[in-house]
């Protein structure tokens, strides 16, 4: 069992703030030690987020002081708590964004977990992966897909699977027609997904590497402007909610709008004939639950979707998000070790 005494390092966010404030501070912290259910982590790959980006920032109220974010880790196993029965050392496991929940509220009781009161995330409510190392309750870990290199499976572990919740919650129809608002790394997986059981996609982005990446991945269309044609379905990932008037009225008849992101500026009004008349839905995305994760690493194994990532050391983290945060990440960053 790894000492107290030891120490490694770990990025934390001294004074939240716009990046170019430098938010966040590379410092020496003890090990942590797990506790009875915990798998410590030796982290190989953390996943750059924009959930990170909004904590670093401020947009995101700190829930810890001094904390480290990153919540898209892929680490191997270096020790286990006392009850951990599914994992032993030297294992390669994730940790996702869901980090923990009461399990007896009535949502939990109702398979809606991540609707929990008490829910926890990592990265946020506890320390998250942009360290050396880790620490991750067992029952909330994931087992990753064979074949992955530890900087392309990274991605999956929140930009995967919230896009996949999202893509639930649209309730796109058998080869319906998907618009996408922004392209980055939950979008860019996302679309794959869609295209692969069968949807046109068509994307909704200012960004010229964005909009060639996407057609370069098989969009029907990539553009700044409104899609040539109506949508059955639309998932906003970008944090604008300036950009929710335009989503829902591209809408045919019937059509829902999916919101992803956990952090959204100003709605502008809506105009009711126009926006939401004609059976449209509006629909926010809170967080996933295990089984979401589940469920997409198993399609995600299955379909291979290509993961377009920008490498970055683990001591560049503070650079990786002011890149994310000025738009000059194609696809996701990902933090190697």
């Amino acid at each position: 069992m790894p000492s107290v005494a030891e120490a490694g390092w770990a990025w934390v966010v001294r004074r939240p703030g716009p990046m170019a404030t430098a938010p966040l501070r590379y410092v020496r912290r003890p090990m942590p030690e797990p506790g009875p259910d915990d798998l410590l982590l030796r982290v190989r790959a953390c996943g750059v987020c924009r959930t990170d980006l909004h904590l670093a920032e401020g947009d995101l109220p700190p829930r810890m002081a001094l904390c480290t974010p990153g919540h898209e880790v892929v680490g191997e196993v270096v020790a286990t708590g006392p009850d951990v029965r599914d994992f032993r050392a030297g294992d390669r496991v994730g940790a996702a964004w869901l980090a923990g929940t009461c399990g007896c509220c009535r949502f939990c009781r109702a398979g809606r977990e991540n609707l929990c009161p008490g829910s926890r995330y990592t990265g946020w409510d506890i320390h998250g992966g942009f360290a050396d190392h880790v620490l991750v309750d067992a029952r909330f870990a994931y087992r990753l897909p064979a074949g992955w290199s530890d900087e392309d499976a990274a991605p999956l572990l929140c930009a995967g699977i919230i896009g996949y919740r999202a893509l639930q919650r649209a309730e796109l129809p058998s080869g319906g027609r998907l618009g996408v608002y922004g392209f980055g790394a939950s979008a860019h997986l996302t679309a794959q997904l869609a295209m692969a059981r069968g949807a046109e996609v068509h994307v909704v982005t200012r960004s010229p590497g964005a909009q060639r990446l996407a057609l370069e991945l098989g969009a029907a269309s990539a553009g700044p402007d409104a899609p040539p044609k109506a949508l059955d379905a639309a998932i906003l990932f970008a944090p604008a909610g300036s950009l929710v008037p335009a989503a829902l009225a591209a809408l045919d008849r019937g059509g829902t709008l999916a919101i992803a992101g956990i952090h959204l500026s100003a709605i502008p009004p809506l105009d009711y004939d126009r926006h939401l008349f004609q059976d449209r839905t509006v629909r926010s995305v809170t967080a996933n639950t295990r089984e979401d994760g589940r469920a997409f690493l198993s399609e995600a194994a299955r379909l291979r979707p290509t993961v377009r990532t920008k490498r970055y050391p683990m001591r560049w983290a503070d650079e990786a998000l002011a890149d994310l945060a000025a738009g000059r990440i194609t696809g996701v960053g990902v933090l190697i070790t």
